[in-house]
């Protein structure tokens, strides 16, 4: 397993991460998996035997059953790994209970704390932007949980790259704390991240998180042009995420993914981890499973090295046109392109 800094920051995290939305299995997260205590106590110690040393959950899931299971998982272990968790979603009824205003950034937290049964989160994640609280309510009540030790590191999850730089700008302006990461959808099956997203975090010293890597399972090579898709799918059911909008690329990718885990004798899911993990400013690639084979499949993607035809392959599958003003800059500003630039527009300059 490889170790990469955070951002800026000194933390080390692997380029795998173990994601808890499974755990509990409950409301909206029932399609992703119903682990208990036990299956996620095998879960973690897999997951740890391979290296994993960072855990992401959210306040979110299942209504907080997920992060009771992964305390009581993790028990005496706790400070043997580092523990996310998000906030922002609706945790209540009340008209309070959701957002980022100081009042439930620490509530939240707090209640984050008592369900994980610690005294501090690693590494405390907005889920989502709120444009109807100023960031300087929620970039100060961030930095006093960090000052109060509650919170060692913050990031963002699912801002646009204009969100991001203003909460960016507003840190540095205010001097509160800086988030050293983002966790956001990147996978092969949708590489929009790639416009602004990654030369962001490039530019600005972030970090990358990965939700969703196999795009809900999509990139396993479960689902095949023409076919019907496998029991229990979550893609069966009223679950959107990620949304697919070109079945015909999508089944093209899944196509190669097959192609080049069959010659290399793995999985399409490990190869689409590896592609990613791989990737320009990413960090690590969250994986959750449903069993441990299925995790123990995706964990070996961390010790699999793609070739370079083999990544221009997949590039060239998944490839979605420059948008303006991508594809001007690439005409017209090849002269004077810094390595954000080049992460996007320098397999466009040939």
């Amino acid at each position: 397993m490889e170790y990469r800094q955070l951002g800026r920051s000194g933390l080390r995290v692997s380029t795998i991460t173990l994601g808890t939305m499974g755990f509990g299995g409950t409301g909206f997260a029932e399609v992703v998996g119903k682990i208990d205590v036990a299956d996620a106590r095998r879960q973690i110690a897999l997951a740890r035997d391979a290296g994993v040393n960072l855990i992401d959950t959210a306040d979110v899931y299942s209504s907080g059953l997920s992060e009771e299971i992964l305390g009581q998982a993790l028990g005496a272990d706790r400070d043997e790994v580092l523990v996310a968790t998000k906030v922002r979603m609706p945790m209540g009824a009340g008209p309070n209970d959701a957002g980022l205003s100081r009042h439930h950034v620490i509530r939240a937290a707090e209640a984050s704390l008592r369900r994980l049964g610690t005294d501090h989160i690693d590494l405390y994640q907005v889920h989502e932007w709120d444009g109807q609280t100023p960031l300087e309510e929620t970039l100060d009540a961030l930095d006093a949980l960090v000052r109060s030790g509650k919170v060692r590191y913050i990031g963002a999850s699912n801002y646009a790259a204009w969100q991001l730089m203003k909460a960016l700008g507003v840190a540095e302006r205010t001097g509160t704390a800086r988030f050293a990461s983002q966790q956001i959808y990147y996978s092969l099956q949708a590489r929009d991240a790639e416009d602004e997203l990654v030369p962001l975090s490039i530019d600005q010293g972030l970090g990358i998180l990965v939700w969703s890597p196999i795009a809900g399972g999509l990139l396993s090579g479960k689902y095949r042009r023409g076919a019907q898709a496998p029991e229990g799918s979550r893609h069966l059911t009223d679950w959107d995420e990620p949304p697919v909008h070109d079945e015909d690329k999508l089944y093209d990718t899944i196509e190669e993914l097959v192609a080049i885990g069959e010659a290399r004798g793995v999985s399409a899911a490990r190869v689409a981890l590896a592609y990613l993990i791989a990737k320009p400013a990413v960090t690590s690639v969250i994986v959750g499973a449903r069993t441990e084979e299925q995790l123990a499949d995706n964990l070996a993607a961390a010790e699999l090295a793609l070739t370079d035809d083999e990544v221009a392959r997949l590039d060239a599958v998944s490839a979605q046109p420059l948008r303006y003003p991508y594809w001007h800059q690439a005409k017209t500003a090849r002269d004077r392109l810094g390595p954000a630039d080049l992460s996007l527009l320098g397999r466009h300059l040939s």
